[in-house]
């Protein structure tokens, strides 16, 4: 009897170590590609400094990397998981217009190449990272910010949407020799990422369920 229990205290102690050593992705539960559509508003978006604080600290900032200077200073709403196991974080402000953000993102940090704005949104290409502004189709008043690691663009993106911004010359110099045309054969036998819309994304075809009901969270929540 005692042997038994000793074995059953075990196996709960596993169990406890292993929930506390989840994904730090697990509380969005593939949101980003469940069926059901995530809309982003005002209401969503937790309580922000003012405009003229956050560029403040947008400006003081000590990293170089901007996946981490938006984190620091921005609510992560949504996390999209694609193939290969890579990731694109949204994130969500109402304190900036497009063109707001984008000249204090890119004072902070130079990006290595930028879009022009095309259908309200741009996006700017960094070492490590893609970052695209986005005005919400929902609500004027928000703009959606996504940090896409540059593996989950290469793996998940669509050419034809990414060729919008960029010339396919330069997409193909990112990501190796003739990736346009090689991920277009691709896109043309199942589904391909365009961009965050909160509609759901199945790089298999497949669309996976989860909790759906996480929203919203202070600067640096998920990580």
């Amino acid at each position: 009897m005692r042997k038994k229990l000793s074995v059953f205290v075990g196996l709960l102690l596993i169990m406890l170590i292993a929930t506390s050593c989840s994904s730090p992705f697990q509380e969005f539960s593939n949101r980003g590609m469940s069926e059901e559509e995530v809309t982003i508003t005002t209401d969503d978006i937790p309580e922000e400094p003012d405009k003229q604080e956050l560029i403040s600290k947008i400006k003081g900032n000590t990293s170089e990397q901007i996946d981490d200077v938006i984190e620091a200073n921005f609510s992560l709403m949504d996390v999209v998981s694609g193939e290969g196991n890579q990731h694109a974080e949204i994130y969500a402000t109402k304190r900036f217009a497009l063109s707001e953000l984008a000249n204090v993102l890119t004072d902070a940090i130079e990006p290595e190449k930028a879009s022009e704005v095309k259908d309200n949104q741009q996006i700017f290409i960094y070492p490590d990272h893609f970052v695209t502004l986005k005005e919400s189709e929902e609500d004027d008043n928000v703009l959606l910010i996504e940090v896409a690691e540059d593996e989950f663009v290469r793996r998940n993106y669509s050419p034809s949407f990414l060729g919008t911004y960029f010339t396919f010359r330069l997409l193909d110099s990112l990501f190796g020799n003739n990736w346009s045309n090689r991920r277009a054969e691709t896109c043309r036998a199942g589904d391909c990422y365009g961009g965050y819309t909160g509609k759901g994304y199945y790089p298999d075809g497949k669309p996976k369920r989860g909790n759906k009901t996480f929203r919203g969270g202070g600067p640096g929540a998920g990580k």
